[in-house]
């Protein structure tokens, strides 16, 4: 087992595009970054991860508003040494029972791409869905299939549907982005009888 210490959320986020990691412990407080933005971030760019968030202020609506947002665990400070043990044992064995995922984080296009692909769109209907051109969206998908290590579209549905499942909902995407890549709504209704 590998670990590593980090000053902060942008130097965590950096070293974690470069090596695998299967855990992140976090601080809600931290300079620059605070550890729920953190957690949201990873959890977007890593869905895989297993984090837990710390705090030496805990509160009901603050471990609520973690877990909702996909801590595997919230501890509070002081840390008991058995109980971050346990913890840290619990998140390395749901890693080790998760599929094996892409260790290269996910743009916020490439997630979007990547869940109207689960729903059964073409590309077309991707790249009109997000407004984007259909030679965008091939790009995207094929950065996507080459992160999960995979060479054709059934191979991709096989892996990201068992991710998608399992670790990772569109409402771990920041709000300032949901909007960017969203489907618009729908048209309105001209039957008013």
């Amino acid at each position: 087992m590998c670990v590593n210490a980090f000053t902060g959320a942008k130097e965590c986020l950096a070293a974690l595009s470069r090596r695998p990691c299967d855990v992140v412990i976090t601080d809600v407080r931290m300079e620059g970054t605070d550890g729920l933005a953190l957690l949201r971030d990873l959890r977007h760019r890593f869905p895989w991860l297993q984090i837990i968030v710390v705090t030496a202020y805990g509160t009901v609506p603050l471990a609520v508003t973690a877990m909702k947002a996909g801590a595997a665990d919230f501890l509070e400070k002081p840390l008991d040494r058995q109980e971050l043990l346990s913890a840290v044992k619990a998140a390395m064995d749901a890693a080790a029972q998760s599929v094996s995922f892409p260790r290269d984080a996910l743009s916020y296009a490439e997630v979007q791409v990547l869940r109207l692909f689960l729903e059964g769109r073409t590309s077309k209907e991707t790249a009109t869905a997000l407004n984007r051109s259909t030679r965008t969206v091939e790009a995207h998908r094929h950065n996507i299939m080459r992160k999960f290590g995979v060479h054709n579209a059934v191979q991709l549905a096989q892996k990201a549907s068992t991710l998608w499942s399992a670790k990772f909902r569109f409402d771990h995407v920041p709000d300032h982005q949901k909007s960017r890549y969203a489907p618009p709504p729908p048209a309105a209704s001209n039957d008013e009888a």
